[in-house]
């Protein structure tokens, strides 16, 4: 595999981090950085990597193939445009763009010059995620998955400075609803059929500390998604509902359990219980003796890194992991969520 060479354009938290990401896959390598600020160059030169004093000058570089964009995500568009008309291979960070217009620009100009564009997605290979994408898509753990919730809970507001800004696409929506979003789209075969959302303004930034969406789907699955920033005490990651069964990972660690009825024993009648001021028999807890309790059990990734799968795309031997059809897909969902939450109605979804 012939070897690819790769200049991160914005080397802050994400742009440092992929430094590890490249080193880690085969056939590419980070030869270079460029950012504004020279404090940022100066850790690029102290971990051995070329500078740049300019963009203009990254792309005037015939040793460069790809440039990665890690900066604000207003500049993306620009920036993609000028890297791939000057004949680069462009790696862009999440979210693409803010508008799904802009992206249709990007994919234009890639598809004019023949050069490759990709959206670094990588919650795609998250263990969680893998887990709850097994469940959907094999049946085999909790039968027929029928409702999906999916979480990311904190309470330290909103991360960053331009993170802050509408006009430099900050916010919870594009900022952590793009991967949870993206996530689900990945799993679930079906056309979406409505969205509605409320979006939090409890911090009273000019753009969302968090938000609830609530989706349909034509196949009749239901998914809450949840992104917020003032929550000190966190509701499960995932929470997942079959006809065979019900599944929650806690957080990360991948503490949870699956909760299924047990099939080789007779089905138990439950016993009513006190539940305030009444007797319940249908909110009853499933009896022991009818149900089984399975640890969460970790999933292999069924398909290669980004970076080698990147690589390898440059190198004709490979398709795209993350497509860029299914990238301007979320970018119309999140624009759903939006128009869902600011209107404050139900959208219904044309695809």
């Amino acid at each position: 595999m012939e070897m690819k060479n790769l200049v991160i354009v914005g080397f802050g938290g994400m742009g440092t981090y992929h430094v590890e990401l490249v080193g880690a896959a085969e056939g590419i390598t980070v030869t270079g950085v460029y950012d504004i600020a020279e404090a940022r160059l100066q850790v690029a030169k102290e971990k051995g990597l070329q500078t740049y004093p300019s963009f203009e000058a990254v792309l005037a570089d015939e040793a460069v193939d790809a440039v990665l964009i890690a900066t604000p995500n207003d500049s993306h568009k620009d920036l993609a445009i000028q890297a791939l008309e000057a004949g680069k291979n462009v790696v862009c960070e999440k979210p693409v763009t803010i508008t799904s217009a802009d992206l249709e620009a990007i994919l234009a100009v890639a598809k004019k010059e023949n050069k490759t564009f990709m959206v670094h997605q990588n919650r795609r290979w998250d263990s969680d995620f893998l887990i709850v994408r097994d469940m959907v898509q094999k049946e085999a753990q909790i039968g027929n998955v029928f409702h999906v919730e999916s979480r990311v809970q904190g309470a330290n507001g909103i991360p960053g400075d331009w993170r802050h800004l509408k006009a430099q696409g900050g916010g919870m929506v594009l900022d952590w609803g793009v991967h949870l979003l993206d996530q689900l789209l990945f799993m679930i075969d079906s056309r979406i059929k409505t969205v509605s959302a409320n979006l939090s303004f409890i911090l009273g930034d000019e753009v969302d500390d968090g938000f609830t969406s609530f989706i349909t789907f034509e196949n009749g699955t239901t998914a809450l998604i949840e992104v917020g920033t003032t929550n000190y005490v966190k509701l499960p990651r995932w929470y997942v509902k079959g006809t065979e069964g019900t599944a929650v990972i806690q957080d990360w660690d991948l503490s949870g359990e699956i909760i299924a009825p047990d099939r080789t024993v007779a089905k138990v009648e439950p016993k009513p219980i006190q539940a305030g001021q009444g007797l319940t028999k249908t909110m009853a807890p499933p009896s022991e003796e009818s149900t089984t309790r399975s640890p969460i059990v970790q999933v292999a990734p069924d398909m290669t890194g980004f970076y080698d799968n990147f690589a390898a795309v440059l190198n004709g031997t490979a398709e795209p992991i993350v497509k860029n059809e299914e990238v301007h897909r979320v970018l119309r969902l999140i624009e759903a969520i939006f128009e869902a939450g600011e209107e404050g109605k139900v959208v219904y979804f044309n695809e």
